[in-house]
């Protein structure tokens, strides 16, 4: 029978991974969603803070998703070549001096450059620490088992996030939130240090200097588009030059990825009907998750006013049922079709996002987001898991790296569009609200004109919304904040329908995937 050669550590030879490994990439994935998820928890604060105008709130979050989309299938292939282990080092490292950097910002500008860094880090320790768990569990139980645990201790970072942003923002000040991540980072490094195991797959990869410069613009390209678009104008010059530069880009992509001999995403991975349409739903499900989170920071924040601490507790239900839900999931997954257990889950999220877009902004009470959000995170706890398992169980396990990467670049790609597109759509529909009922209110001139301005010079009522009912401008407050409801109901409901269309997808074309399955293994000739 022949035998391939393993270019693996002796130690990933012995079979199961270690448990200082597991503890290592664990801790990494928890401590990277934790500086992913803090920039979104805090925009209450931000918005006092540093008065951010037009998108700039939106580039505070997307300034460390950005670099963490476009590059972590290219730490994915440097971790397969060079070790997996001294990748998470640097990426708690780097995460660690990122936070540092934000922790002392004393603008928007300085919030931003940190949180590029921390982006960095993140984007070496999410695929990371998945194909360290993925390497030594060959077994599709045990890797089941391992998926599931991966993505509740990621959704745990997720909740844990706003917990730390609420009770230093609350009794401190914000900017212990980010000393801790720090802290925690080089503790993160120093368990990687003693505990992990060294581990590389080379076979089959290279670095791809065009495939990742291509992506990369494209991808920039796009999401710039995308935000900017709001406050700039779909119509702006530097708006549809951006969109034509992604679009170019990311065809060019294709085709050297095509043409190259170890590609950074092998394109034929596509052919396979359940890699794909996970893929799909995997972008525009965690499109729909973040969006939701998105759009509920900034409904309980900046809008309502209401203390980090409250928002902390909105995101428990939202992010924090994963972990409890665990062996729930794993049961499920285990019993059920891949698209049961998926369609389930964008159902809930779909429920759950409708539920949340009918609650009146004036409604500042914590009761009332409990069914809604509730259910948003319940249904999250089962995608998140069984979306991954279904596309890296699609995957030869030599390609351990390359699944790894391909599902964090996919989930958080889904990621950064949900902050840039709920963000573009509730400024635009919130400023429509808000204009044509100040022109049909009963407000004297001066008001008029004054608050329609700022509105108008900012790209949002957010700032209307925020000047004191006693001066010019806040006689206008109670419009901006109805106007500002109804911007963000329409994110939830864009966020509901993105989550039912994954549904009715997954259930659809997942079921001819398993159709399909059987016959292809019938028609392949037998091998001894």
């Amino acid at each position: 029978m022949p035998t391939t050669t393993q270019h693996d550590t002796p130690e990933e030879n012995r079979g199961a991974v270690r448990t200082g490994t597991v503890v290592a990439a664990l801790v990494a994935v928890c401590l990277a969603q934790i500086g992913l998820a803090m920039p979104a928890t805090l925009n209450g604060v931000f918005q006092e803070e540093f008065h951010p105008v037009g998108s700039q709130l939106t580039w505070i979050s997307d300034c460390s998703l950005l670099p963490i989309t476009v590059l972590e299938l290219t730490f994915g292939v440097l971790g397969d070549l060079f070790g997996r282990k001294r990748l998470l080092m640097v990426g708690a490292l780097l995460l660690a001096i990122g936070e540092a950097v934000s922790a002392s910002a004393d603008g928007v500008h300085v919030m931003w450059a940190g949180q590029i860094v921390a982006g960095l880090g993140c984007a070496a320790l999410f695929p990371t620490s998945l194909a360290m768990l993925m390497s030594g569990s060959p077994a599709p139980g045990r890797r089941a088992r391992m998926i599931a645990l991966w993505a509740a201790i990621l959704s745990t970072g997720n909740f844990l996030a706003p917990l730390l942003g609420g009770l230093t923002a609350t009794y401190a000040t914000w900017r212990w939130a980010f000393i801790v991540v720090v802290i925690l980072a080089i503790v993160g490094t120093a368990l990687s240090w003693f505990g992990a195991q060294e581990s590389t797959s080379p076979e089959g990869r290279s670095l791809d200097p065009a495939g990742q410069t291509t992506i990369g613009i494209g991808l920039c390209a796009l999401l710039f588009g995308v935000i900017q678009g709001a406050s700039d104008g779909w119509e702006s010059p530097l708006v549809v030059t951006a969109f034509i530069v992604a679009a170019l880009s990311i065809a060019l992509f294709i085709v050297v990825e095509l043409r190259v001999r170890n590609p950074l995403l092998r394109l034929g991975l596509f052919r396979n009907r359940a890699f794909a349409v996970a893929s799909a739903v995997t972008v525009i499900g965690m499109f729909a998750f973040l969006g939701t989170a998105f759009t509920t920071s900034l409904r309980m924040g900046p809008v309502q006013h209401q203390s980090s601490l409250r928002i902390a507790v909105a995101f428990l239900l939202l992010s924090g049922l994963t972990i409890f839900l665990m062996p729930l999931t794993a049961r499920l997954m285990a019993a059920l079709e891949p698209r049961w257990v998926l369609g389930a889950g964008f159902v809930l999220m779909a429920v759950g996002d409708f539920l949340a877009g009918r609650l009146p902004v004036t409604d500042s009470t914590l009761p009332s987001l409990i069914v809604p959000l509730g259910l948003v995170g319940v249904g999250f706890s089962l995608v998140v898991s069984s979306v991954t398992e279904t596309v890296v169980g699609t995957v030869p396990h030599h390609l351990s790296g390359m699944a790894s990467a391909t599902t964090s670049m996919l989930r958080d790609f889904g990621f950064t569009l949900g902050p840039a597109v709920i963000g573009a759509v509730a400024a635009a529909r919130s400023s429509a609200a808000f204009t044509s009922a100040l022109a049909g209110s009963s407000l004297p001139p001066d008001v008029k004109a004054a608050a329609g301005t700022l509105a108008a010079q900012t790209g949002s009522p957010l700032p209307v919304e925020d000047q004191p009912a006693t001066s010019t401008v806040g006689k206008a407050s109670d419009l901006a904040m109805h106007a500002l409801g109804h911007g963000y109901a329409i994110g939830y409901v864009v966020c509901g329908a993105a989550a039912l269309a994954c549904c009715l997808f997954t259930v659809v074309a997942l079921r001819r995937a398993s159709a399909e399955a059987p016959a292809k293994a019938a028609a392949q000739p037998a091998t001894s």
